[in-house]
């Protein structure tokens, strides 16, 4: 069975993924008395793990494609 690298990138790309993954850690951390602070500093840093993860699929399908 070959894996499907397209099918990830979408998936790994998707804001409907990344902003779902921020929701629940951020309802979790409320649910298990987290400060206001500190849940918005984890939510921040999920939300710009998705943005770096987004950017590097993207610029290396843009590569592949170049040539």
């Amino acid at each position: 069975m070959k894996f499907d690298w397209e099918y990830l990138k979408i998936k790994l790309t998707s804001r409907k993924l990344w902003i779902s993954v921020s929701s629940f850690v951020s309802l979790v951390l409320f649910a298990r008395g987290m400060d206001q602070g500190s849940v918005e500093q984890i939510t921040s840093i999920i939300m710009a793990g998705g943005a770096v993860i987004a950017y590097i699929f993207g610029e290396a399908w843009v590569d592949a494609y170049k040539e």
